[in-house]
């Protein structure tokens, strides 16, 4: 390990305590203001979307336009069948963001449940809390707190999840930043070869779930902010027991534990003794590596926006897509027959609105919440968890993760995304019946 000038050592150790604590501080502390329970960030993003409704209008445009044009700008849009079906939704979402936006189209477009609903409860603040959110993530995963927590994490890792120690650092990154930034980091390390394929499938379809910005999107629509403490740390757990699980049967322990071929192993260092010494010094390594803090908060801010352009379109046109299969067909209503036997016989209050939003989940992250927006307590809290865990959904992960090196079939990945929504709703049923 790389040891610090004694000069800087002071300055990075204040820079990673104060900026680490500030970013707990926005993702996990509520506080009440305007009448509201909420986190930092929730609050900044409620502010603006009030006081400025014309601007974030405009800006929500903007992101529409340039995330569907995107692609055929930087060509991205010929990579593969994958990248064109989704650019092809990025297009169409741009249509009916235009649609919405200036008030033109069918009427049942703008039927206050489909339209109206997905703008304002879905689009405008995921398009502005992804870019705020990015800039207090900066906060909590450039300045050592993760490489930290990596080191202690170690020992338990291996035995639980089957993959290295320093997975702790992909998990916890996707967990509280992004699924596609976790992707990214897991693919970038598996062509590196440390990762073998088992384990990066592992990690890409176990720790890889939608950021804590999302998560206070699909809280705000499920109106359970007020429960936002106990939302994140089951849903976190939850996310990381099944994942526990699914490491160990059918598809996933079949998979070859064996390293890319092309790339040199580079298996991980096993750290023992003085961990906190050592877990102090990598955080204190990885503060250093940064560049300047205003910089650092602006790369931030460019890889949100970027990120708000790519989802924005495609989480239009495919939410849109969803609810109208959902309200004017039985398509979801008969793939809802494959829960409903699991919410029966855990004897939830509204068994088939819960397995019809189950069955949403495979679409797009939001669906389900959108669906249960009205119900009972226990059943938007239970919803909201097993949609966290799920993890898959055919908007975003599962076509960035057939988009990278990990060897996995959609046959696999939707095999998965059934496991671990049957596992969750298992855990997470009882847990909710003691809260509430």
């Amino acid at each position: 390990m790389t040891a610090i000038n004694a000069s800087n050592k002071t300055t990075t150790t204040l820079k990673m305590i104060v900026c680490s604590l500030i970013g707990i501080f926005s993702f996990f502390v509520t506080f009440e203001w305007n009448g509201k329970s909420s986190i930092l960030i929730d609050h900044i993003v409620s502010f603006i979307s009030t006081s400025f409704p014309t601007l974030v209008t405009a800006y929500v445009f903007i992101l529409l336009v340039a995330g569907a044009i995107l692609p055929f700008v930087n060509k991205s849009w010929k990579k593969d069948m994958v990248s064109r079906i989704l650019s092809i939704f990025k297009l169409a979402g741009l249509v009916i963001g235009i649609m919405l936006i200036f008030g033109v189209g069918p009427a049942w477009l703008f039927a206050p449940d489909v339209g109206p609903f997905l703008m304002d409860k879905l689009i405008k603040p995921v398009g502005v809390l992804i870019p705020i959110g990015s800039v207090f993530l900066a906060l909590l995963v450039s300045y050592g707190l993760l490489e930290f927590i990596g080191v202690f994490m170690q020992p338990f890792m291996k035995p639980i999840f089957r993959t290295p120690g320093r997975s702790a650092v992909d998990a916890v990154a996707s967990f509280v930043g992004s699924y596609s930034v976790g992707l990214l980091l897991t693919n970038r390390v598996f062509k590196q070869g440390k990762y073998t394929i088992r384990e990066a499938a592992i990690i890409a379809t176990g720790f890889s779930t939608v950021s804590v910005t999302f998560m206070v999107v699909m809280a705000n629509t499920l109106d359970i902010m007020e429960y936002w403490s106990q939302f994140f740390w089951i849903s976190l757990i939850i996310t990381f027991v099944v994942t526990a699980i699914t490491a160990r049967i059918y598809p996933l322990n079949r998979i070859k534990d064996e390293y890319l071929e092309g790339t040199t192993a580079d298996p991980e260092v096993i750290i023992r003794g003085k961990r906190f010494q050592n877990a102090w010094q990598e955080a204190l390594n990885a503060v250093e590596k940064n560049p300047t803090f205003f910089k650092n908060l602006y790369l931030h801010l460019k890889d949100g926006l970027i990120m708000a352009m790519g989802v924005i379109p495609s989480i239009l046109s495919i939410g849109l897509l969803g609810i109208v299969l959902a309200l004017y067909t039985p398509l979801f209503d008969v793939i809802a027959f494959i829960f409903a036997p699991f919410t029966y016989l855990l004897q939830l209050p509204e068994p088939m609105l819960t397995a019809k939003a189950l069955s949403l989940s495979i679409t797009e992250i939001f669906l389900p919440s959108l669906l249960v927006a009205e119900a009972s307590l226990i059943t938007k809290f239970i919803v909201a968890n097993v949609s966290v865990s799920a993890i898959l959904f055919c908007s975003a992960v599962i076509p960035l993760i057939l988009s990278t090196d990990i060897p996995l079939t959609i046959r696999q990945l939707i095999i998965i995304w059934f496991e671990r929504v049957v596992l969750s709703l298992i855990i997470v049923t009882p847990i909710a019946f003691l809260l509430f």
